[in-house]
């Protein structure tokens, strides 16, 4: 657990934070229509991924390696490390700092333990690091500071990622606005989503799509703060099930309350 923010710092000092607001033509790619990728991306994923190896030597499923091997996300049935070395790599590459760099490690087709880096920015120039941690079943953490989120009130405010939904699931959430006291598109980034859950930023977060590089972490970091992740159906998220739908709220009543209008 001590071991991993370290080597996600030292990366993301390396390959990341000098290509912030710094990215030429030639270092952005596209490696799916619509999805695009920088070299901080993938080469902070090759320096993590033998670094957590060397911590625990099980398969590392990280999202660049697996965007050209999606076979490598059969190991999160059994046991791996899970990376994002970027997530929110469309707002890294328009230059606002909403990114961070995720790891999470998986037993048993759970997570166990998980691992959001983000950086302080004063422009381009990095000031300071927010760590946040949890281990199951150990609590969750900011900075080395125990963290435990207070029951919401409604009515709730929160964030839906819409760029995925299909229309019915659109529908759904346009009806539902009513009932929340903000809906915002949140940050574009899960490694920035789930953080404002547990730091009472808002009450909730609902996303569509779930790899398990953008969400394991954040979901962890959620229900070991006291609050609550879950699919539609109130079961608990697995980074290898292949579904749709998530949502984590501040607790298991939000969850429930903002379940009724989306889902």
């Amino acid at each position: 657990m001590d071991q991993v923010p370290e080597i996600l710092r030292e990366v993301a000092e390396q390959a990341i934070i000098p290509r912030f607001r710094a990215l030429s033509g030639g270092d952005v790619s596209e490696k799916s229509p619509g999805e695009l990728v920088t070299v901080a991306d993938r080469e902070a994923e090759a320096l993590i991924a033998p670094r957590l190896r060397a911590l625990l030597d099980v398969p590392v499923v990280g999202e660049e390696a697996s965007s050209d091997a999606p076979g490598l996300r059969a190991a999160l049935h059994d046991t791996a490390w899970l990376v994002d070395p970027l997530d929110g790599t469309s707002n890294f590459i328009a230059g606002i700092p909403d990114f961070a760099v995720m790891a999470a490690l998986v037993r048993n087709g759970r997570t166990v333990a998980g691992w959001i880096l983000r950086p302080m920015l004063d422009g381009a120039r990095l000031t300071g690091w927010r760590m946040y941690a949890a281990e199951l079943g150990g609590g969750a953490w900011r900075d080395g500071e125990r963290l435990w989120r207070e029951p919401a009130r409604p009515p709730l405010s929160g964030a839906a990622l819409t760029r995925f939904f299909d229309p019915q699931a659109r529908a759904r959430l346009t009806a539902a606005q009513v009932h929340f006291r903000r809906l915002t598109p949140g940050a574009k980034c899960a490694g920035v989503d789930y953080p404002r859950v547990v730091d009472g930023e808002q009450d909730f977060v609902l996303f569509h799509r779930t790899l398990p590089w953008d969400h394991a972490p954040g979901t962890l970091l959620v229900s070991e703060a006291g609050g609550m992740a879950a699919r539609p159906g109130g079961a608990a998220y697995r980074p290898a099930e292949e579904s749709v739908g998530l949502l984590a709220a501040a607790d298991a009543a939000s969850w429930k309350r903002v379940a009724a209008l989306v889902f």
